[in-house]
């Protein structure tokens, strides 16, 4: 499949959730990168509640002087019983500038990861902080801003919508993910003043994302709530959009070659 970037302009719409919960759901195996600027794994704190500990990440990845396609198995850690693994970012901002130099050959070797049957999911934290994963945003099959539906979040969100338009950053394919559609305005009004395309919309469930955001009892029924619905459409959304920029980069190929 490909490498999909999840990001925020502003404010907290969710990013590591739904990062989390689009890996847990993933239709066969997927490798989830916490690279948040930000610092602090969201995941070992939250979703696994502190008890598991930080072993390995992004940092030592960053300070090795071997093969990062070479050591990114060896330091994935499997969540639970899905196919789903991770690698946790940065333990405190400061140590984010030390990643700057990593992004572009973890870049690579994340592409290169699909020719052995596995995708990956960066969750790429809030937009512009120091040492944050611009290479990543820029390269990968889709890029997708989070953004919440009332116009606080819009307007912080356009300001980055109209910078990835004019190309700086340049991202190969951006795009926008919703949180909680019609609170108050559609995914059609939210694309219209974005100027981007809208590729999934997530539900608005505080109760199921606490799940993954805090690691609470899964209640009854999870499978079956709105969060884990809307992300199941996410995911399917977000394979044909990828198809479809793949078809046109094939056909514009073959164009060329002709």
């Amino acid at each position: 499949m490909a490498v999909i970037a999840l990001c925020s302009a502003s404010g907290s719409p969710g990013v590591t959730t739904t990062a989390l919960g689009m890996a847990l759901l993933w239709p066969r195996p997927v490798l989830l990168i916490e690279a948040d600027a930000t610092g602090g794994s969201g995941i070992l704190a939250g979703y696994f509640r502190g008890i598991k500990s930080y072993d390995q990440g992004l940092v030592e990845l960053a300070l090795s002087a071997d093969d990062v396609a070479d050591l990114l198995p060896r330091m994935a850690q499997p969540i639970g019983s899905s196919t789903a693994a991770f690698i946790p970012g940065p333990r405190a901002h400061t140590q984010a500038p030390a990643l700057t130099g990593l992004w572009g050959p973890l870049m690579t070797a994340l592409q290169d990861l699909e020719a052995t049957g596995q995708d990956v999911i960066v969750d790429c934290g809030r937009l512009g902080l120091v040492g944050w994963p611009e290479p990543v945003l820029a390269e990968s099959d889709l890029s997708l801003i989070l953004c919440r539906t009332h116009l606080p979040a819009i307007a912080a969100t356009r300001s980055w919508a109209e910078t990835v338009q004019r190309g700086h950053p340049a991202w190969a394919n951006p795009g926008v993910m919703l949180v909680g559609e019609g609170q108050p305005y559609s995914a059609k009004e939210v694309s219209n003043v974005l100027g981007l395309p809208v590729h999934a919309v997530v539900a608005d469930d505080p109760q199921s994302a606490a799940v993954l955001h805090r690691g609470v009892t899964i209640p009854d029924r999870f499978d079956r709530s709105p969060l884990v619905r809307s992300l199941q459409a996410a995911i399917s959304a977000i394979h044909a959009a990828v198809n479809v920029r793949r078809d046109r980069l094939g056909t514009e190929v073959h164009s060329d070659v002709q």
